[in-house]
């Protein structure tokens, strides 16, 4: 097994599903393999690359501009629907023409609701079937990992959940029955994955994956970078929401939660993070209130100098597959306030390295909980101790080892099995994996 793509339908400085992606492909090289994000012309939802003029399928980068990792950006296009979605064009002759030319001995999906995963499953299945009939082609390693949240009614309309329950129920059979590898966050998404037909023997846990690079920056990083530069409170507590300023993030709740404590001259509230369809009003709201302030998006430097400057993150999010700008935090050694939805309430562990309330919507909940971090220290450093050690099971270079020696172990069934029908071939006989 040398050659590995990951596919994504878009690239992204701060998403966690689209970092994940890049993350994997980085590692896969630092581990010696020759490895490509297989991604859109879009990054962080602008198109950066125009195939059109170049009159090609896709691009081939040593070092994509955007990501710094190899890619292959391909022919694609934006949907409206389902929404924040990317297709790729003529996909399975793109895998095709990348097998010919960079040859595939393994592929990584990542998401739902979008093309790639499906197109790989019949591309995969399609050489299967080929290779049965005689055809001379190797089949490679296909691991998918959905990132999967339910469809819940808190979080999506009766439109947009019916639309996902068609996908999970159309094309998660045609996945699963292709791939080798079921990649999982938590053991929440274990059981519904299960519930939704996965085989038990191709589920692998995969927790998304703290950066190794990040943390070291983590542990080097000062808090005066941000707090200079942004002209943030030295003598007060700060209480941090970072990540994209979005509805399905909620920030606009942590506002709330600041209003509310505007009394108290121990604390002040951060949002930090990339505009999204919240960001108006939040901006609006927060510009009332003398206890908050918005930042923006940050440079990587500037988020770790973030965590390190903050005594608490919160995160009231109506959904999260797991959280990874959580485990950020949590390394930082940061208590964290959460909703607990889904995966949330595995990473984060209720009153050990963190507090949960009462869902996205539960303002009071929050505030006490963090009045009660603010005012026991005994608490807050045990959390913080908690948290700190939680986290350092989630770095990204023990995480991709273990993957690793998976697909390898597929790998040399694979040879063996190729070998066997090699053998049954000169045989007369039929034979097919």
């Amino acid at each position: 097994m040398r050659n590995i793509i990951v596919v994504m339908y878009q690239t992204s400085n701060s998403k966690g599903q689209e970092l994940v992606a890049q993350r994997m492909v980085k590692w896969f090289t630092r581990f010696g393999y020759r490895s490509w994000l297989v991604t859109s012309v879009f990054h962080d939802d602008e198109p950066i690359v125009d195939l059109n003029h170049c009159n090609c399928n896709y691009v081939v980068f040593n070092r994509d501009p955007k990501v710094g990792v190899p890619s292959v950006r391909v022919r694609s296009i934006r949907v409206l629907w389902p929404p924040r979605r990317v297709m790729f064009v003529d996909f399975i002759e793109i895998l095709n023409e990348l097998d010919r030319e960079l040859g595939i001995d393994a592929v990584v999906t990542h998401s739902t609701l979008w093309n790639g995963p499906e197109d790989v499953a019949k591309w995969i299945t399609w050489r299967r079937t080929y290779r049965l009939l005689g055809g001379d082609v190797d089949v490679p390693i296909y691991a998918h990992m959905s990132h999967y949240q339910p469809p819940d009614p808190i979080r999506y309309n009766s439109y947009e959940r019916s639309y996902r329950l068609a996908w999970n129920s159309l094309i998660f059979p045609i996945i699963f029955q292709s791939c080798d590898l079921i990649l999982c966050l938590t053991p929440l998404e274990v059981r519904d994955m299960l519930t939704l037909g996965a085989p038990p023997d191709k589920i692998h846990v995969f927790p998304y994956g703290l950066d190794d690079d990040e943390a070291k920056l983590i542990d080097e990083a000062k808090p005066d970078l941000v707090l200079e530069k942004y002209r943030l409170p030295r003598d007060k507590k700060i209480v941090t929401y970072l990540g994209t300023i979005e509805f399905r993030k909620n920030p606009l709740a942590v506002v709330r939660v600041a209003a509310k404590l505007v009394g108290r001259d121990d604390v002040f509230f951060v949002i930090a993070g990339r505009s999204g369809d919240q960001y108006r009003e939040v901006v609006e709201l927060a510009r009332k209130l003398p206890n908050i302030k918005v930042l923006g998006e940050l440079s990587v430097e500037e988020k770790a100098s973030l965590i390190k400057a903050s005594y608490i993150n919160i995160t009231l999010s109506r959904m999260e597959a797991l959280g990874l700008t959580q485990l950020e935090f949590m390394y930082g050694g940061v208590p964290v306030i959460t909703s607990g939805v889904y995966g949330q309430k595995w990473v984060v562990r209720d009153s050990v390295d963190g507090l949960h309330v009462k869902g996205p919507d539960d303002i009071d909940g929050a505030v006490e909980a963090v009045k009660r971090l603010l005012d026991d220290e005994s608490l807050y450093a045990f959390m913080s101790r908690n948290a700190r050690e939680r986290a350092k099971r989630f770095l990204m270079s023990a995480l991709m080892s273990r993957l690793i020696n998976r697909l390898r172990k597929f790998k040399g069934e694979v040879q063996a099995i190729k070998l066997e029908g090699l053998h049954q071939k000169a045989s007369g006989r039929s034979y097919y994996r």
